[in-house]
């Protein structure tokens, strides 16, 4: 399929984005859940324990997982106003994160020589969420120059005791992992239907080193999981070198475990542009590419498709709350950027405004490759344009954005409250 040779869907209204309507049968199996879910132990004992009983392992390495911990298992249960199935979901989340922790830790201790592994001269995107941060992740790492990581593999970077040591060649869907991680999806796709509208997941495409933060339970991702404002306040009153510092020990551990031939890194996550100052501490050589749009329409977008998602974990009279948080933690991070991009040296760095972006990916792209000093090869086009052509935007259709009858936020207070970014990036107002 080409960029052009397809008939782009009609844009959906999600009628029942703050009121949920959810398919027959949903209630019982909630009810049916609901045992499971109030037999839950919300401590940090209760969650490093199960852990322990499913790996066999005990060592943590260190505990820089401690105080983060603590903070989630008090304030997901009681903040998050979370479903039974997100009571469920969440907490095994948080013992999937304890349980990579283990392994890491193990692996690190049987091949100490993964530390002498060299993380060098990375290239970081640095952009709010729907800043057009995922296509040019997707363009860039299809040039297999690049080091990414897939989906699949930051759901479990390091696989259980009984799967490692095992070479399964070329062919990454023969790896356990790749099938857990498509079964996941398919769950996905078929409980949100319009999810993909917004964000195309497939085990196979470039994903975010966030996952990688989360393992001792550093960064923002949890904030993904469940509206939790104490939480929130704990991140973003520590110091988060120390995870930056951890997230780079797993670049490493993925180089070791899964080498791809390739050493330089592409990276990218929204968390990056409220921690541009442990980002280039920890990775001071880094190109970053620093993405903006319009805030208020990443702001419309970012609170509808996560006030969707949460219809999955969140009791249904409250999802218009999670919208609304995050509008306001959007704002937060547009502030960080504007106060500190400076953090980032003029040499290291480049502003794409998404409008540019849009207007022709493929300059952008190149532009990239030379401020990092990228060879701009044949191959490397033949692979960005490959990808172009069979990925148009659009494919899955889109949604509409309704913030004031939804959140109750009138747009034009929003544009006001924002114009500070605007007129510091130079970004183009939308509609």
């Amino acid at each position: 399929m080409s960029r052009t040779d397809f008939t782009r869907p009609a844009p959906v209204r999600i009628s029942d984005l703050v009121a949920p309507e959810y398919p027959e049968g949903t209630a019982a199996a909630f009810e049916m859940l609901a045992p499971l879910a109030e037999e839950l132990e919300w401590t940090s004992g209760a969650v490093l324990s199960q852990a322990v009983a499913e790996t066999g392992l005990e060592d943590f390495g260190d505990g820089l997982h401690e105080a983060p911990l603590a903070s989630l298992v008090r304030a997901m249960p009681s903040e998050g106003d979370l479903s039974v199935l997100g009571r469920l979901s969440c907490y095994s989340t948080l013992v999937g994160y304890a349980r990579q922790k283990l392994l890491a830790t193990d692996l690190l201790k049987r091949h100490p020589e993964i530390h002498d592994i060299e993380v060098e001269r990375p290239v970081v995107i640095a952009g709010q969420g729907r800043t057009g941060t995922t296509h040019l992740h997707n363009l860039m790492s299809a040039d297999r120059s690049f080091r990414t990581m897939p989906y699949w593999e930051s759901l479990e970077p390091v696989p259980p005791l009984a799967e490692q040591g095992v070479d399964h060649g070329p062919n990454v869907e023969d790896d356990p992992r790749f099938g857990r991680c498509a079964e996941s999806l398919a769950g996905l796709n078929g409980a949100l239907p319009h999810f993909k509208r917004m964000h195309d997941m497939t085990p196979e495409h470039a994903h975010e080193e966030i996952a990688l933060l989360a393992i001792p339970y550093g960064g923002m991702a949890p904030e993904t999981m469940a509206a939790m404002p104490s939480h929130r306040d704990w991140y973003l009153a520590s110091d988060q070198t120390p995870y930056y510092e951890y997230l780079k020990t797993m670049l490493k551990v993925l180089m070791f475990v899964r080498p791809t031939g390739a050493d330089r890194w592409l990276l990218k996550s929204p968390q990056h542009v409220e921690q541009l100052g442990p980002l280039m501490s920890v990775f001071p050589d880094a190109t970053v590419v620093c993405t903006h749009r319009d805030p208020v329409a990443v702001a419309e977008s970012m609170s509808t498709m996560l006030a969707y998602t949460a219809r999955m974990s969140r009791n249904p009279e409250t999802v218009r709350d999670v919208g609304l948080y995050w509008i306001d933690r959007m704002q937060r991070m547009f502030r960080a950027m504007a106060d500190e991009r400076e953090l980032v040296p003029a040499g290291q760095s480049i502003d794409v405004r998404f409008h540019e972006f849009m207007a022709d990916d493929l300059a952008v792209v190149r532009d990239v490759y030379e401020l990092a000093g990228h060879p701009w090869s044949p191959q490397a086009e033949s692979a960005v344009s490959g990808y172009l052509a069979l990925h148009p935007r659009g494919v899955h259709g889109s949604v509409t954005y309704h913030i004031e009858e939804d959140f109750g936020v009138d747009p034009g207070a929003l544009a006001a409250d924002l114009r500070f970014y605007v007129d510091r990036f130079g970004v183009e107002v939308e509609g």
